[in-house]
């Protein structure tokens, strides 16, 4: 198919993966460009949900705060993937917090506009009951970890699936490609920054992980995966 820049970036995406001409032509012909620095917030939790976000370059990071003001890292978001999700489960507010992790560029569309491609396009409504039922189950397996695994084990699978959404190999094994600190995987595996920090010098020990300021890299993913896998 020989398609427009806009139209060929957008056909790789997620939410519009396999749909057809008109669609696609449809969701370039509503969308708005934004482009935000590392650092800076897309929305904030409690907003209300007025727009929907794609992912072109760079990386997100979607958080949650507690009521006592602690916060817990949901997942990371990099190209092709969608930011606020509210907008298309027509909930009312935003369930937490995106930031830019990278420079990033989105494309957007208003509430009203996805909605209305979504009733004039099955496919598009289709994916997007796709990507929130997939979201449901990641966080399902997530709460199963924080119930029934110990650290070790929820901090390898923390790593794993970061490997699986960034991960680029290298000389000395798989690199997460984008900046993490250990209080991000602690936020990230529901432990403490102590906890982290013992466990990744173990790791780093028995040659499994490589650590440095604000890198991981996974030296032993077969390792890393058996004690993932470790029974309780």
């Amino acid at each position: 198919m020989d398609l427009h820049p806009d139209l060929a970036i957008l056909e790789r995406t997620e939410l519009f993966r396999d749909t057809p001409a008109p669609a696609l032509r449809a969701a370039a012909g509503a969308a708005s460009r934004r482009r935000v620095a590392a650092g800076e917030t897309v929305f904030r939790q409690g907003d209300a949900s007025a727009m929907l976000y794609v992912v072109v370059v760079g990386r997100l990071c979607a958080s949650q705060t507690t009521p006592d003001g602690q916060q817990v890292i949901i997942r990371y978001l990099g190209p092709g993937e969608v930011a606020g999700y509210a907008a298309l489960a027509g909930a009312a507010c935003y369930p937490g917090s995106v930031t830019a992790v990278d420079d990033t560029h989105l494309f957007c569309w208003s509430r009203v506009a996805i909605t209305q491609i979504m009733r004039e396009h099955s496919a598009v409504a289709i994916n997007a009951v796709a990507l929130i039922g997939a979201r449901y189950h990641e966080l399902q397996l997530r709460l199963r970890e924080l119930a029934t695994e110990r650290v070790e084990q929820r901090l390898a699978h923390t790593i794993l699936r970061l490997v699986a959404q960034a991960g680029r190999r290298t000389a000395n094994g798989i690199e997460i490609a984008f900046p993490l600190s250990r209080q991000d995987l602690s936020e990230m595996a529901g432990t403490t920054l102590h906890t982290v920090s013992r466990t990744l010098s173990a790791w780093e020990e028995q040659g499994v992980v490589r650590s440095g300021r604000r890198r991981v890299i996974v030296a032993a993913p077969d390792t890393l995966a058996a004690i993932a896998g470790a029974p309780g």
